[in-house]
């Protein structure tokens, strides 16, 4: 059934899998879909050979880990070409934790508009307010990007495929950002601790960012009762 479906970057995956198929609304607050997608970001150049991270420190240091660029080569895709960039023109080493706040800031939006112009989500309208107010909102042209994901993590939560290195590390942004209740099985709780193990299994730079994205998003829910 997937063997047709182009698989998409990392971030566009979360986005899907992060809005309901029906309303086009998040499932969680978009300033943490964005560090998620953030996070997307920086594994898929990881994967690509494109980045690396330090390997003076580890996941306990919060996230303080320095980007390097591992190959200055860029990979055809906008956004992913911008995250190399912004290494490369950096004064200094950004640290993972800084970079991912910094370049979540506007990539709900980027990201949205990317996935609107291949033609993966369509805008519509939609009035509230008992007809006074109208609201763009922004859905799936077709289901099957998101039920193809969500079928991937499904499998590998039920021990049916063995993890790739790809829907690995999606399992660890789903399960770390909360989102493995929308993959419609039984037991959140469990699904999501199967997700958290297959994650701790991967590359351990991968591991690190997945660990940076849940720091940064812990940051969101404490700043909100300051």
């Amino acid at each position: 059934m997937t063997a047709s479906i182009p698989q998409l970057p990392l971030r566009d995956e979360l986005f899907l899998l992060g809005h309901n198929d029906d309303t086009g609304q998040p499932h969680i607050h978009r300033q943490a879909l964005s560090l998620g997608m953030a996070g997307a970001v920086l594994t898929d150049l990881y994967l690509a050979g494109r980045i690396a991270l330090d390997d003076t420190e580890d996941a306990s240091s919060g996230g303080q880990q320095r980007l390097w660029l591992h190959r200055d080569r860029p990979v055809g895709d906008l956004i992913a070409d911008t995250a190399i960039a912004s290494i490369r023109y950096a004064k200094s080493a950004p640290t993972l934790r800084g970079w991912l706040t910094w370049f979540a800031e506007d990539l709900y939006e980027r990201t949205r508009a990317g996935l609107h112009a291949g033609g993966i989500l369509h805008r519509t309208s939609r009035r509230r307010l008992g007809g006074l107010a109208r609201t763009d909102v922004y859905l799936a042209t077709d289901t099957k990007w998101a039920v193809v994901a969500r079928s991937r993590l499904r499998y590998l939560a039920a021990g049916r495929e063995p993890p790739d290195n790809h829907t690995a590390a999606l399992a660890g942004l789903v399960a770390f950002l909360g989102l493995a209740s929308h993959l419609y099985l039984d037991d959140t709780a469990a699904v999501t601790g199967q997700l958290r193990a297959i994650a701790e299994q991967h590359h351990r730079p991968v591991r690190d960012i997945t660990a940076a994205v849940d720091a940064a998003v812990g940051d969101l829910a404490t700043a909100a009762y300051r």
